[in-house]
């Protein structure tokens, strides 16, 4: 099965990564069909892009299987 392209809800940015997905999913809505891009994840929440690649290693180091 080929593998579904997601793109950015809010500036259009093609082929999200499997941790941009991720964290959509695990800080908006698990069930969410929608997603955001890292800038434009940050953008929404209010805070820095690293902010967010810090939380992303977090939820790596607590054995998440949402992230690569």
């Amino acid at each position: 099965m080929a593998k579904k392209n997601f793109n950015c809800i809010a500036c259009g940015k093609n082929f999200l990564s499997k941790n941009e997905i991720g964290i959509n999913k695990k800080l908006l809505n698990l069930a969410a069909k929608d997603f955001y891009c890292l800038d434009c994840l940050a953008n929404f929440l209010e805070v820095t892009p690293q902010d967010i690649l810090d939380k992303i290693e977090d939820f790596k180091n607590d054995g998440c299987k949402l992230f690569e």
